[in-house]
């Protein structure tokens, strides 16, 4: 007797205890079939890569008493090209979500709507960037598995932002220096073709924004390598004692708190008299602009993460910042 073992890699293995040298027509219409329906059921979330890097310096200035800190590239980092990745898990689809792809194909109306955009708003984590930002930070605090699970209550809508916010930052507290330190050994990294689009949109005559619960210090150099002014960057803001400890953050910034981003789009709107705008994110917060007065369409990016509760609720869904591309073409 002889075991013989079926596998794509990622699949579930499948094995068959066959007659010695023997493997009947049968027995292959069984391993393809098993193997084609385990295609058809499974898919995978979430898929992050990640890229060596160039080192990009960073030159703080700050304030006195509770300080906050600006960064600014000295030299620009290119984004991404390692094959490097970690690989994603694998969910099998059920009943309930086996219609989860039925708005990754724009409807004429959706499709027009993003062309014709005056304004397109980013999220910056797992969006712009493949990291989440406080939970890089907090694990190079050493508090990253209890910060990541705060993150994913707080993406997934299930508690308020201001709430998720504080008692992440309560983990680990990062003083002035760390932030530094952060900030000079972790530079950004950019999700594939992010560059790309925000050029073709620029080109096209149309102004970015990047709206983001993450902090400035670590948006800003993003912002200059993409080429966004920094007037244009909504986010938080951390705040330091003179001493350089921590001194918690800025809670009048909007996106400090639930409801934060269809406040902050809503501004740019009323502010530029913009007629169209689009906001691009993965989390419950950027679903939150899709709004009257606000966002006139949400399209969903789960390249990086995909969180259900989100994407299924999108106007349009899209894995590859490519799609967007072509279609502005």
């Amino acid at each position: 007797m002889h075991i013989v073992i079926s596998t794509t890699g990622w699949l579930k293995s499948y094995v068959m205890i066959l007659q010695p040298k023997v493997l009947s027509l049968p027995h292959l219409r069984i391993v393809n079939r098993n193997l084609m329906e385990g295609l058809i059921c499974s898919r995978i979330i979430p898929i992050r890569a990640y890229g060596n890097q160039r080192n990009t310096p960073f030159f703080p200035s700050y304030t006195s008493s509770k300080r906050r800190i600006f960064y600014g590239p000295i030299r620009m980092m290119g984004p991404s090209t390692s094959p490097n990745s970690k690989a994603g898990s694998i969910k099998p689809l059920t009943a309930s979500s086996s219609d989860l792809f039925d708005n990754t194909l724009p409807s004429k109306e959706v499709l027009d709507l993003w062309q014709k955009a005056d304004a397109v708003c980013f999220d910056v984590d797992s969006t712009v960037c493949l990291d989440e930002g406080i939970d890089e930070l907090a694990e190079f605090c050493g508090a990253g598995k209890a910060v990541a699970e705060w993150t994913a209550r707080a993406m997934g809508g299930s508690v308020p932002f201001e709430e998720a916010l504080a008692a992440r930052l309560s983990l680990f507290k990062p003083s002035l220096s760390t932030v530094e330190d952060f900030l000079e050994k972790r530079p950004p990294k950019l999700s594939p073709g992010i560059m790309e689009l925000v050029e073709k949109l620029k080109g096209s005559g149309k102004d970015v924004y990047l709206i983001s619960g993450g902090f400035r210090q670590m948006i800003n150099p993003v912002a200059s390598i993409l080429g966004v002014k920094l007037e244009n960057i909504f986010a938080n803001q951390l705040l330091f004692k003179s001493s350089g400890e921590f001194a918690g953050f800025d809670a009048n910034e909007p996106t400090s708190r639930s409801g934060g981003k269809p406040t902050a789009v809503e501004l740019i709107r009323k502010t530029h008299g913009y007629k169209t705008v689009v906001m691009i994110g993965d989390g419950a917060t950027d679903l939150e602009a899709r709004r009257p007065g606000c966002a006139d369409l949400f399209i969903c990016y789960g390249g990086v993460q995909l969180r259900e509760a989100v994407s299924s609720k999108a106007d349009w869904l899209v894995f590859n910042f490519k799609d967007l591309i072509n279609s502005l073409e």
